[in-house]
């Protein structure tokens, strides 16, 4: 008998899913890699410090299971923002956050919400719950759709802030009218909040259906490491620890992110020096007569002219596809009509942002 296809004795929505992209990684040298919104500068010395004790010589420590809960972790988050510990749920990455909560919450009767642009895992998450999805789109303003928001009838609804991938940041007043608006559960996505002017966990202890969810990726320059957390009433914390994995985030990125705490002075200059290279490059941008947005992150979302003056998804290919030739490697994002003409471009340490635009100003004398 002959066998019956492998896809075919899958789930019939895990078939069709489509996988997220991310961005390119390259292995060989001699890239400047401005594409995935990665730190530009090392995490503290303190980072690797604890990591070597924590392994010792002999490594003995490893054949052990993590704390399942990261308890001591939790327990610092709580301290660093003001919380409780039973506020905190820590996660392999924030993406495992956000995974957790669509198992609790999403089914296709109770859909989950989320805006376009956005982060594109939401849909990919929202297919592999088999749930459905309520979208709501920006306009080009990137004004926050308050109405349509409260009125959408999703149980959960996912705000990304500073906004992925424009970087536009929303005011802590507009998320609180949501709030008492939105019957569901809200999740302010806030990964690149250190970069922001505002951020939303003042608003928690007031807020029992607000959950911020943040990461070590960005800020804490440990992107390798894969930590994140939620940050919530303690009975959503609670459903989250009941579909959690029991040893979801290992025993070294447990000590990575303790120590990261504990350096804030470090990563204060690193978060100020972020921000530093990526104003000076939205005002050059802008100057150029490229429309820039406003960005709150450590990226920034810039609408690139060619020499002509002209711009839109044609000329934002051929500034993308240069730099690619030029070993520069930024985010495109075709599929929308409003990112379609756009490039998003991580902020690099200083001199990676020169070479970034010298190719640029060699593309305009091509373009």
């Amino acid at each position: 008998m002959d066998p019956l296809p492998i896809h075919s004795l899958a789930l019939p929505h895990v078939a069709k899913l489509h996988a997220y992209t991310p961005g390119l990684q390259p292995t060989e040298s001699g890239w400047t890699k401005l594409n995935t919104n990665e730190c530009p500068y090392p995490p503290s010395p303190k980072v690797a410090e604890a990591l070597q004790l924590a392994i010792g010589r002999t490594g003995d420590t490893l054949r052990l299971y993590p704390n399942p809960k990261s308890q001591p972790l939790r327990t610092a988050l709580a301290t660093h923002h003001g919380l409780q510990p039973d506020n905190v749920c820590v996660g392999n990455g924030s993406d495992d956050i956000l995974n957790l909560l669509m198992r609790c919450f999403c089914t296709q009767e109770n859909p989950a919400g989320f805006t376009l642009p956005s982060y594109s895992l939401y849909p990919v998450l929202v297919g592999i719950q088999d749930a459905g999805a309520t979208v709501i789109e920006f306009g080009r303003s990137m004004e926050l759709p308050l109405e349509k928001i409260a009125q959408s009838g999703a149980k959960i609804f996912f705000l990304t802030s500073p906004n992925a991938p424009t970087g536009v940041g929303f005011r802590n007043a507009d998320i609180v009218r949501i709030l008492n608006s939105f019957g569901g559960v809200l999740v302010v996505d806030e990964a690149y909040a250190p970069f922001a002017r505002e951020n939303a966990v003042s608003l928690l202890t007031q807020h029992p259906r607000l959950v911020v969810v943040r990461t070590f990726s960005k800020a804490y320059a440990l992107a390798g490491i894969r930590v994140g957390y939620a940050l919530a009433h303690a009975d959503i914390i609670g459903l989250l620890d009941r579909v959690r994995d029991s040893y979801n985030v290992s025993r070294l990125s447990q000590v990575a992110a303790l120590a990261a705490l504990q350096d804030e002075a470090y990563y204060a200059d690193v978060i100020n020096r972020v921000r530093r290279t990526r104003d000076e490059a939205v005002a050059r941008w802008q100057k150029l007569g490229w429309f820039t947005y406003p960005s709150e992150a450590n990226f920034i979302f810039t609408e690139p002219r060619n020499a002509q003056g002209e711009s839109g998804p044609a000329v934002a290919k051929a500034a993308y596809d240069f730099l690619m030739a030029d070993k520069i490697l930024v985010r495109y994002f075709p599929s929308h009509a409003l990112t379609a003409p756009f490039l998003r471009i991580s902020v690099g340490t200083d001199e990676e942002m020169l070479i970034l635009q010298q190719s640029l100003e060699a593309w305009l004398k091509h373009a």
